[in-house]
């Protein structure tokens, strides 16, 4: 029997979960903490993502196979180093390796050296110098804390005053905590975003298929960053020939630059990219998969995911790749993420969610938990695809609470389909962007 732990809590969780339940290589599904969705498909553990004591003492005792990290906090602070060390099979990168995303001057300076394509920058320690840098080279620029800061330690600013107040908030106010020790200030680029996510042994990568997210709360990128309001793939931009110059010119050298830096790199690696006039630049790296990109990744996936998992943990890329590698579905898939009111500010919880059978009935839709509370069940139905649903009351329990997901044979058609479900679904102060796929249809 092969018992699979997921560790984290968000909508990225759900979709790795209801990925790695369709695999005939998983008997049982372990999730900690989980939320109210993935409750449906495995059974959820009250270990939090930071208890690293926990967590470990929890894989020895269930004999755990293969674990696989969500989020970054736990990568960063050396759990997969801590289960490498217990003889544990672990999805994801080390401590040091992790620091691509933990460090964005780190990422930065081994960009530098080896010469992969990205902004020009300059790292400060010193509010006022970071200032009067501002003044002498001018706006626009994005201004970046070095450490983590739940994806929003990234700020555009489009005139002095607001770099001035951006430096501030991070060096002085220390609105992001000890992560805004450091800042980065960088070129602001121009031109279309994309993601790309890629399985990596440090020997071999496999691409995943490219998305597009969304960063700000409200339609026509306006607004504060947050976590992702939603994401489609694939991008229509980025073609066979782009792919390939993203592998030659950033893909390649980044594990090459690990490997000669003495990194060991096993797990998933995300390339924020710019793509620009003079070609495609790296915004950021995370070491995990995205979201809400995986959302919109992931439902696409035809092939075995914990196979190539167990591929990557074991160093056998190559020969995965070999015999074939990951298969594709051609249709197009979008994400709409419905949140609570006020975020990414302040916002409230326990706010009661309907219309999710209906939602979940529809042909085509997966509607992925991220912030809820599962409360109790009534019955069960049966959807119009003759799929059983619960009708367990939810509520909300975070920013970011649903990520609905439809597939369709154009991203036009997946749009539609999506925003159909969205409808279909309330809680008091929801809100959720009604532009996403609008880049891709117009391209």
């Amino acid at each position: 029997m092969r018992k699979i732990l997921v560790i984290g809590s968000g909508g990225r969780e759900h979709t790795l979960v209801w990925k790695i339940a369709q695999s005939e290589l998983a008997d049982k599904i372990f999730c900690a903490p989980g939320n109210g969705g993935i409750e449906r498909l495995a059974e959820c553990i009250n270990i939090e993502t930071e208890d690293m004591p926990g967590l470990l003492d929890f894989a020895l005792h269930e004999k755990i196979d293969l674990t696989v990290v969500g989020p970054e906090l736990p990568l960063a602070f050396g759990l997969v180093d801590q289960f490498e060390k217990a003889g544990l099979r672990i999805f994801g990168p080390t401590k040091k390796a992790a620091r691509l995303e933990s460090s964005k001057v780190f990422a930065k300076e081994l960009m530098r050296k080896y010469e992969v394509p990205t902004a020009n920058f300059r790292i400060f320690e010193d509010a006022q110098e970071a200032k009067n840098y501002i003044n002498q080279t001018g706006v626009p620029c994005v201004v970046k804390a070095d450490g983590l800061a739940a994806g929003k330690g990234v700020i555009v600013c489009e005139t002095a005053q607001e770099a001035e107040k951006a430096v501030n908030s991070i060096m002085e106010d220390r609105i992001f905590g000890d992560a805004g020790k450091r800042i980065i200030i960088e070129d602001y680029l121009e031109g279309e975003e994309a993601s790309i996510i890629v399985l990596t042994d440090s020997n071999e990568a496999i691409l995943l298929a490219s998305s597009q997210d969304y960063k700000r709360v409200f339609d026509g990128d306006k607004g504060k960053n947050t976590g992702g309001m939603g994401a489609y793939s694939p991008t229509p931009f980025v073609t066979k020939d782009l792919f390939q110059e993203i592998r030659k010119q950033i893909i390649n050298p980044t594990i090459t630059g690990l490997v000669k830096e003495g990194i060991d790199y096993k797990g998933v690696l995300y390339f924020g990219l710019m793509i620009t006039k003079d070609g495609p630049r790296v915004l950021e790296f995370n070491v995990r998969f995205g979201d809400p990109e995986t959302e919109a990744v992931l439902p696409r996936l035809n092939s075995d995911l914990v196979e190539a998992m167990l591929a990557t943990t074991n160093r056998q890329l190559a020969k995965f790749s070999r015999f074939g590698g990951l298969q594709w579905d051609n249709r197009a898939c979008i994400c709409v993420v419905c949140a609570s009111g006020g975020y990414p500010g302040k916002y409230e919880k326990g706010k009661e969610i309907c219309g999710l059978e209906e939602a979940q009935g529809l042909s085509d839709i997966v509607v992925f938990h991220a912030g809820t509370l599962r409360l109790g069940s009534t019955a069960l139905t049966t959807s119009r695809s003759g799929q059983a649903n619960d009708t367990y009351k939810y509520t909300t329990n975070g920013g970011r609470v649903l990520g609905v997901t439809g597939l369709g044979n154009t991203i036009k058609e997946a749009r539609e389909r999506t925003y159909q479900a969205v409808k279909m679904i309330h809680f008091e102060g929801m809100h959720c962007r009604r532009d996403i796929g609008d880049k891709a249809i117009k391209n």
